[in-house]
């Protein structure tokens, strides 16, 4: 069984403040990810305080691209160092993670069209690893750089592995209806249009608006939920919202 999972860079660091982890939220994220001991695991983790801020500091978004070399890599560093503790704080929980930056490996054409070679994480996942993902800057033709979410990479890894379950890890428990409790299902957008806001914090990325867009792009359905509820999506339960993907 191969599972793509998403820690939301609200989940591991502290978005409220540049380039600054939240040891306790991302230990707790990593002891359940240890404990559940998955033989065919994708991870992929978004910027949080890392990468939106450098995001925005330097002015690159989703559409928005740059030549602008210093700054193109100042994105990139933020998201290599975040990388570099979630890979190693997994190494010592005993997790046989390893890195793919995607920078170095993925592409965007003249019309903003994404090429993300599979190759390195079919073959780490096949040899045993598990290959950690994260949202990057990735040259775009005509355009400089432009960013790559977090989830942009969770849809592209589940339609091109054949995922079997596809879960995103966010500070909230899942996707909130007009009266505040969790909606259990989303089968399209217009279910949930009227309720999506921005995110409070600097996202350069879309917020929940952009996560349910993404996860109904895909064939089959995926979930939505908090950290409390990440063992349960690691066992095999259903946890928070179920976005239907496929449905529309």
């Amino acid at each position: 069984m191969t599972v793509v999972l998403k820690l939301g860079g609200s989940v591991v660091t502290d978005k409220e403040t540049p380039e600054t982890v939240d040891d306790d939220a991302l230990d707790a994220a990593v002891d359940a990810i240890g404990d559940a001991a998955l033989d065919r695991l994708v991870l992929v983790h978004g910027g949080g305080s890392f990468g939106h801020y450098q995001a925005d500091r330097h002015g690159v978004s989703l559409s928005v691209g740059s030549h602008d070399a210093p700054g193109v890599w100042a994105i990139h560093d933020a998201m290599r160092r975040l990388n570099d503790v979630i890979v190693e704080r997994l190494q010592a929980a005993g997790v046989p993670a390893l890195p793919v930056h995607p920078l170095s490996v993925a592409v965007r054409d003249a019309n903003a069209d994404l090429t993300l070679p599979l190759e390195p994480t079919r073959t780490m996942l096949a040899e045993g690893f598990v290959p950690v993902l994260h949202g990057d800057v990735v040259a775009e033709a005509e355009a400089g750089a432009t960013i790559i979410s977090g989830d942009e990479l969770v849809t592209r890894l589940a339609t091109g592995l054949s995922a079997d379950r596809v879960g995103l890890c966010s500070t909230v428990p899942g996707v909130y209806d007009d009266d505040g409790a969790v909606i259990p299902r989303i089968s399209g957008f217009a279910q949930v249009d009227a309720v999506l806001g921005g995110s409070e914090s600097t996202d350069v990325t879309g917020g929940m608006a952009e996560k349910v867009r993404a996860l109904l792009a895909l064939d089959s359905p995926a979930q939505i939920f908090g950290p409390e509820s990440l063992p349960a999506f690691l066992a095999g339960e259903s946890a928070g919202t179920v976005v239907d993907g496929g449905a529309e």
